[in-house]
């Protein structure tokens, strides 16, 4: 169950992030970028900030997203 909650919140954020940063992309890789960016915000969010519950999830899942975002895009195959 908590993979299926992974997916849903990794989702979200991964939306959110890309249209923050302007990046269209596929349904799946969106959801690949929230679920990375969800596990990269959630380690850096439980270091940084002892903020609990969904609400700090959320964002800390969104962040993580737009952090993989933009080292996609530095150090990827997404350079343009």
């Amino acid at each position: 169950m908590a993979v299926i909650g992974l997916i849903i919140i990794g989702a979200a954020a991964g939306f959110i992030a890309t249209r923050l940063m302007g990046w269209e992309t596929d349904l799946i890789t969106t959801i690949a970028i929230g679920v990375f960016g969800a596990l990269l915000g959630g380690l850096v969010m439980r270091f940084l900030t002892t903020i609990t519950g969904m609400a700090g999830g959320f964002v800390g899942a969104v962040l993580g997203a737009m952090a993989v975002i933009w080292l996609w895009k530095t150090y990827g195959s997404g350079r343009r």
